[in-house]
């Protein structure tokens, strides 16, 4: 019953460490040492093999080391092996906090002041009170409940758009696409956190852009190919978007040269706004492992019919 990890190597030899406190009984491998590939019972990946299928007889289970599976190429993964993505509260953690701190970053304007400090400029800027803010969260699944949660200590209006219905307390929920033009009408700082699908490649674009209310802003940490990036550069500088905080981007990393890099309304980060928690990963994999050893329902097993 070996388990084989194939990512982050630095991170794989904490993964190591934990199994062998955790797990003594569990033979653990680092990529590229699998040992006999027909021990492999179960694969742990960002990315994994191409030839998956033929190269480990045996597997059961696949996890993703992230929060996301849209890096895989599901035809490579029988199946009948049940793909997992990871549901660890590490990653929960790193996102609130990261998306508090675009969210904050854009409602007291520090877009705007780091530019002017790099001009020399000392200009004030009114204070717009929390409570005439509202931020809207697209996408509700357990980082974007996350997020929502967080915010409501700020006295923000909240709001939360799902293509599924969600009720959260204290948020005003919209679900399916005849409702996404209301939601956006009333969100000044659009939270991105969906999954990439087919239907929800290039759905920052101009025409939501144009259904936001003049001035709003953008926090992107979902993937890059949410985006239109001719269209976000078009919006701020027409005056349609006032920033964009921007985790995620297509390709990654950013090439030399990007407009992003230079534009002085969009801060860029290297797709670290959340991160696998090796010490909790290994809690979560484990408990996977054993609840499909009992034949239970597994958390975090992907829907292939919806990509995600």
């Amino acid at each position: 019953m070996t388990v084989l990890y194939k990512a982050n190597m630095v991170r794989g030899a904490e993964w190591a460490g934990f199994f062998a406190e955790r797990a003594p009984d569990v033979p653990f491998r680092l990529w590229p040492d699998i040992g006999d590939p027909a021990d492999i019972r179960y694969l742990v990946a960002w990315v994994p093999p191409d030839d998956i299928a033929t190269t480990f007889p045996n597997l059961e289970l696949v996890f993703s080391v992230g929060a996301g599976v849209d890096q895989f190429d599901p035809s490579i993964v029988p199946p009948h092996i049940p793909l997992v993505r990871m549901l660890e509260p590490g990653i929960a953690e790193t996102m609130v906090e990261y998306v508090t701190m675009a969210v904050l970053a854009l409602h007291r304007d520090l877009l705007h002041f780091i530019a002017q400090q790099k001009a020399q400029v000392w200009r004030e800027i009114r204070i717009t009170p929390a409570k005439r803010r509202r931020v809207g969260v697209i996408g509700l699944g357990q980082l974007g409940q996350a997020v929502l949660e967080r915010l409501t200590a700020f006295g923000f209006p909240l709001l939360g758009w799902n293509r599924s219905p969600r009720e959260i307390e204290g948020v005003t929920s919209y679900a399916g696409m005849e409702t996404l033009p209301d939601f956006l009408a009333q969100t000044d700082i659009l939270v991105c956190l969906l999954p990439l699908t087919d239907e929800t490649r290039g759905i920052l674009n101009a025409d939501l852009f144009a259904r936001l209310p003049r001035g709003a802003s953008l926090v992107n940490v979902g993937r890059g190919p949410h985006l239109v990036e001719a269209d976000l550069l078009a919006a701020l500088d027409s005056g349609a978007l006032s920033g964009a905080v921007l985790d995620v981007a297509e390709p990654e990393p950013l090439p030399a040269g990007h407009p992003f890099w230079s534009h002085p309304r969009i801060l860029v980060t290297p797709h670290n706004a959340s991160m696998t928690t090796p010490d909790t990963a290994v809690d979560f994999v484990l408990d996977v492992i054993a609840r499909h050893r009992r034949g239970e329902e597994l958390p975090g097993r992907v829907d292939r019919s919806r990509g995600y």
